[in-house]
C-alpha cells in the first residue's frame, strides 16, 4: 500500500509541471486573511481569521491542496460564547476560466466555546465550497461558505466568509 502512494506522489509531482500553465495563478503556497457571516447555535455574528495553504496543479484545470485556518468569532449566545476555531481540510478546485478557481473543501475542526466560566472544544467535520478571483498573479480575492458538524450533537455551524490573500 504505501509503495502505491508513494507512486501516486511521484506521479503527481512529475506530471505538475506540465499542468502548471492551466492552473497558473492558483498553485504555491497562499496566505490570507478572511471575515464575515457565523452562525452558531442559533446565534449570528461576526467571524475573522487567517488561513495558509499550498495548491498543486494535479490535472489540466484541476488543483488539489491543503489549507489551515485560526479564526475567531463574535458569536455570543444565552450563556455561551463560541471562540477559538481551528481547522485542517483538503482542496480540491477546478479552473473555470484563467482568472477563476472553484473549489471544494473537506477536512477537520475543533471550535472552543466558552459556557458557565468554562471552555470546551468541540470537533468535528468541516466542509464548503467558494470561488476564488485571480486579482493579479500574486493576489486573489475569495468568497466560500462553510459548514462544521460537531461529533458531539450539538448542531452546526454555518458561515460565509470572504477574503484576500497572496501567493507565494
Amino acid at each position: 500500500m504505501k509503495t502505491v502512494i508513494f507512486a501516486a506522489i511521484a506521479a503527481a509531482c512529475v506530471s505538475a509541471p506540465a499542468f502548471a500553465q492551466d492552473a497558473a495563478p492558483f498553485t504555491g503556497p497562499r496566505a490570507g486573511v478572511t471575515m464575515g457571516y457565523d452562525k452558531f447555535d442559533g446565534e449570528e455574528g461576526f467571524s475573522y481569521g487567517v488561513t495558509a495553504g499550498y495548491d498543486l496543479a494535479l490535472a489540466p484545470r484541476v488543483t488539489g491542496g491543503v489549507e489551515v485556518s485560526l479564526g475567531d468569532s463574535t458569536v455570543d449566545g444565552a450563556g455561551f460564547d463560541a471562540s477559538r476555531d481551528l481547522a485542517a481540510s483538503l482542496r480540491l478546485g477546478f479552473v473555470a476560466t484563467p482568472r477563476v478557481l472553484a473549489f471544494g473543501k473537506v477536512g477537520y475542526a475543533s471550535s472552543r466555546v466558552e459556557a458557565l466560566g468554562t471552555g470546551s472544544a468541540f470537533e468535528g467535520v468541516r466542509f464548503g465550497g467558494g470561488l476564488e478571483f485571480a486579482a493579479t498573479p500574486n493576489t486573489y480575492i475569495s468568497a466560500e461558505y462553510q459548514r462544521t458538524e460537531y461529533e458531539q450533537n450539538i448542531g452546526g455551524r454555518d458561515a460565509a466568509v470572504v477574503g484576500v490573500g497572496f501567493r507565494f
